[in-house]
């Protein structure tokens, strides 16, 4: 399992939220260059990057961040936004390593079957997915979680593996950002009823014991962290030594 050391970003500045409330920000004084070249200095291969004005429709980070993106060569894994097949086919083609696909996936049926299929010479785009699927008490929330969708969750899933996607990034929105620790039980279920997904956990991992937590699970493919190492509760050297004694290559 490995730790993917989360950034996101809200109006150009590195923030987190409580709940996904954009109301109850935390603004940090780093910029997302300087974050990105921290962690790429103490060896993580793989950042998680969400544009949080994306998430709820506005667009005016891209630009911005598609220029810092096109010049690291760390792995990202972006959301925020990507609602539809050539924001997909954009990103990918200049070397984002994951493309997160939440709200479109949700609200538009054709969607996912549209990327399901797209092929470029030997690109396969679908390899490049990972489902959101953001969850409040078992129900999906989309649209920077503002909205909820009617699509139960086990059956969401099923659609999606159907489709052929098996990635799914899992956020526990009630755990997310209150460093209480993470939804085990929440990730615990959907591992049951589907033990071939490749899930990324997300959302209130306060400590290392958190991380261990989630190793026991099993199943859990890697784990998004993003305040417990802004609050210092997990350092970077923590990361790295874990990620170091991983087995997963990227």
């Amino acid at each position: 399992m490995y730790i993917i050391p989360a950034i996101d970003v809200l109006d150009k500045k590195v923030v987190r939220l409580r709940e996904g409330n954009y109301n109850d920000v935390t603004t940090y004084d780093i910029s997302l260059e300087a974050q990105i070249e921290n962690y790429r200095a103490n060896g993580t291969e793989l950042v998680h990057i969400i544009d949080l004005n994306g998430a709820k429709g506005d667009f005016s980070n891209q630009a911005y961040l598609f220029d810092i993106i096109q010049k690291t060569d760390m792995k990202i894994q972006y959301g925020g936004g990507v609602r539809s097949i050539e924001k997909v086919k954009e990103l990918v083609d200049a070397g984002v390593y994951r493309v997160i696909v939440g709200t479109q996936a949700i609200t538009n049926p054709s969607f996912l079957e549209e990327l399901a299929t797209l092929n470029e010479g030997k690109v396969k785009y679908a390899d490049h997915i990972v489902i959101a699927i953001d969850v409040l008490d078992e129900v999906i929330k989309y649209s920077g979680w503002l909205e909820s969708s009617p699509i139960k969750l086990i059956e969401y899933i099923d659609k999606c593996l159907v489709l052929g996607f098996f990635r799914f990034l899992c956020t526990d929105i009630s755990k997310d950002g209150k460093l209480g620790g993470a939804g085990v039980e929440l990730y615990q279920k959907l591992l049951s009823h589907s033990p071939i997904i490749k899930l990324i956990a997300s959302g209130g991992i306060s400590s290392m014991d958190d991380i261990q937590k989630l190793q026991e699970l099993g199943g859990v493919e890697s784990v998004v962290v993003g305040k417990a190492i802004y609050e210092n509760r997990i350092t970077i050297d923590e990361v790295k030594d874990w990620n170091l004694k991983s087995l997963i290559r990227f």
